[in-house]
């Protein structure tokens, strides 16, 4: 570009352009121009910015960028709305029996209901105990024979000392007069009664009684020397 410049000004400078146009009444003389380019001045000031340009053309969208590493894990968030109930899925199959729970409060108490019917007979039943004497009966002489009898055993050997002895063991009891329960008989008919024990010592001595009323009526004492003794009254 400067050197078309400078070959354009040198060409006008030979060819001897005028300065000038003349005017009517002036003298005429010729003047000629000759002008070269000279050295570069320095850069001036930069201008004030322009106008904004129009908005170009939206390029074309960019490849997927590599995935970023996974982060770490957020807190809990807050529990969410319920959800609708859905529908009611298949019958799953039967689970193991569980622990048995804890005993429930006693429900309130039924109708009675209807009698069974009778059941088999049970086994017998102890024998109970004697009961009261009843009221004396109408003598009737001739007609009734009254009897009183018993006839008893005991199986355990040294009863207490100073008490009744208790005969368990009963072989005979008519009337119903001797109680095994007190080891004592009662005289329900008037009349004469006859007593009479047995009993086999085995190294120990012997005191015994009858007692009629809280008095002694019959004694008996045996010093037993080693041997099987048997005492009587």
């Amino acid at each position: 570009m400067f050197v078309l410049l400078y070959v354009t000004s040198f060409a006008l400078c030979a060819s001897g352009q005028p300065r000038g146009g003349q005017s009517k009444g002036e003298s005429y003389s010729p003047r000629y121009i000759c002008s070269i380019p000279g050295l570069p001045g320095p850069p001036g000031p930069p201008g004030a910015n322009g106008s904004p340009g129009h908005h170009g053309r939206i390029g074309l969208p960019g490849r997927d960028g590599r995935d970023g590493r996974k982060g770490e894990k957020g807190e809990k968030g807050t529990a969410g709305l319920r959800g609708k109930t859905g529908p009611l899925g298949l019958a799953g199959e039967k689970g193991d029996q569980g622990e048995p729970g804890k005993k429930g409060p006693i429900g309130p108490e039924g109708q009675k209901g209807e009698v069974g019917p009778v059941g088999p007979p049970g086994q017998k039943g102890d024998r109970g105990d004697q009961g009261d004497p009843g009221l004396p009966g109408v003598c009737r002489c001739g007609s009734i024979v009254l009897k009183s009898a018993f006839s008893v055993g005991i199986t355990t050997s040294y009863p207490e000392e100073r008490l009744p002895i208790i005969f368990n063991k009963v072989l005979f009891n008519e009337g119903e007069h001797y109680n095994p329960m007190t080891g004592k008989f009662i005289c329900a008919f008037p009349g004469i009664y006859y007593f009479s024990y047995d009993i086999t010592l085995a190294n120990k001595h012997l005191a015994i009684g009858l007692v009629h009323n809280g008095q002694y009526k019959i004694k008996t004492f045996d010093a037993n020397t080693g041997n099987h003794d048997v005492a009587s009254g």
